[in-house]
């Protein structure tokens, strides 16, 4: 009777200690050592927000709803604007604008819809594991809805990009189901990047707002120098690694998820979710906006914390009322634009104090690509599968993924001739990006793309 009551004992006590430590979590805790951004590179946040939100807008000659402040962008340089009639369920609105202020070409793509059936289907339509690609996974259903907006306007951005001097930066933006379409599409388009008139890797960037998991964890640090995510405290999505049924379910029953997920995931180690190679993640470099504080009420100046996490990488389940809110892209507008104007005025009382130079941003730069080579190395030292070693092995894979045509070329006479062919008829018509994955990535037995490395390398003759 005395060992049962112990058991018991032991058994209450490990509960309550789980308990405390869920409940006093918060989501400030996953970005704890971070160091903090800075105003250069976290500056371009609220403007793009403004651009998501002006896609929610029918006529932004005369808006409706815009936010405190307006959109602040020219109504005129629009280049096009795509609703639900006219994606037919392939993928969430967008729209194109032509920046001629701050020389950006921006893809924008809005959040899911809870009125729309199309969303949550391209949501469902994955499962774990269910997706190969590019030598990892990615969610099945946003690929697809990538390449879709591809082929519908690859054209256009070529276009734009060439017309303006070949000198722009190509942004691709979105918010929640939008973020895992851009950021898919900014997978593609850097592997191939001659299809969008040959723009370099270091004018694409995407900015994911409340990012939905898209792709594994090998994926996400390999991107980390082009895909940026931006987190706004407790949000649940970045931190929700079940497969998106759940994510669907939790919509309506968001505390019963809650308390699923944490209790599963008390008794999963680290290393098995790390070893898993089909478990997704919220894509690239994190900024983490945090602005609440445990046991202290309201809200605090933000500040932004910035890396590329490996292990780590927002895996709990945040405990708080604000899960929700802190979804929104409201929310996350306010906040960056209280975050941008503290860095700037912290920024600028420092100059006006101190002689020292102050650290200039090309040495900046040069810790941002430090943080992605030893991100890299982290990750094959965690035997992260299929995780690449140094920044070179990503460039030599990207320039291998861009010559896999011309080998194709060479390899026979009658294919250089059917390839050349269909070379010349790209030129007449848009670029079909279905065929472009399928050159690139072989299908297998099971149906999921994976890459065709025989093909990728040059023959030596």
């Amino acid at each position: 009777m005395s060992v049962c009551c112990g058991v018991e004992c032991f058994f209450a006590l490990g509960c309550l200690r789980w308990a405390w430590k869920r409940c006093t979590y918060v989501g400030g805790d996953d970005s704890a050592t971070w160091p903090p951004a800075t105003v250069e590179e976290f500056e371009s946040v609220p403007h793009l927000c403004r651009v998501i939100l002006a896609v929610y807008e029918e006529d932004l000659h005369h808006p409706k709803c815009p936010p405190l402040g307006g959109y602040r962008l020219n109504p005129d340089y629009v280049v096009k604007r795509v609703t639900y009639q006219e994606t037919l369920g392939h993928a969430p609105p967008h729209l194109i604008y032509l920046d001629h202020d701050r020389r950006e070409i921006v893809l924008a793509i809005r959040g899911l819809n809870l009125k729309k059936e199309s969303d949550y289907k391209l949501l469902l339509n994955n499962r774990l594991g269910m997706q190969m690609f590019d030598g990892g996974y990615v969610h099945h259903g946003l690929l697809q809805s990538a390449i879709w907006l591809l082929n519908q306007e690859s054209e256009n951005l070529k276009r734009l990009w060439i017309e303006n001097g070949s000198c722009y930066k190509m942004i691709f933006v979105g918010h929640s189901l939008g973020s895992g379409v851009a950021a898919l599409m900014t997978v593609i388009v850097v592997n191939h990047r001659d299809m969008l008139g040959g723009i370099p890797r270091e004018l694409v960037r995407c900015y994911a707002l409340a990012p939905a998991r898209s792709m594994s964890l090998n994926l996400a640090v390999k991107y980390a120098d082009v895909i940026y995510s931006v987190v706004l405290q407790d949000d649940f999505l970045p931190r929700t690694a079940t497969p998106l049924e759940d994510i669907f379910k939790s919509i309506f029953c968001l505390p019963c998820l809650i308390f699923m997920v944490c209790l599963r995931d008390t008794f999963i180690p680290e290393g098995r979710k790390l070893r898993d190679p089909r478990r997704l993640y919220a894509p690239g470099r994190m900024y983490h906006i945090v602005e609440r504080k445990f046991c202290r009420c309201g809200r605090y100046p933000p500040e932004v914390r910035t890396a590329i996490p490996v292990d780590g990488r927002f895996e709990h389940i945040v405990l708080s009322s604000h899960a929700t809110s802190d979804h929104a892209i409201i929310w996350i507008l306010r906040e960056a634009e209280k975050a941008v104007q503290l860095m700037k005025e912290n920024k600028n009382s420092s100059e006006s104090i101190t002689t020292a130079p102050k650290v200039q941003k090309f040495s900046r730069l040069q810790s941002i690509e430090e943080e992605h080579k030893d991100a890299l190395e982290r990750a094959v030292s965690l035997n992260i599968p299929h995780a690449v070693k140094t920044t070179d092995d990503v460039a030599d894979n990207e320039d291998r993924v861009s010559t896999s045509a011309v080998s194709e070329e060479h390899q026979e006479g009658e294919a250089a001739d059917e390839l050349a062919s269909k070379q010349k008829d790209d030129v007449e018509r848009s670029p079909n990006w279905h065929d472009l994955v399928e050159r690139l990535f072989e299908r297998t037995k099971s149906g999921k793309l994976v890459k065709k490395e025989d093909v990728n390398a040059p023959d030596s003759h």
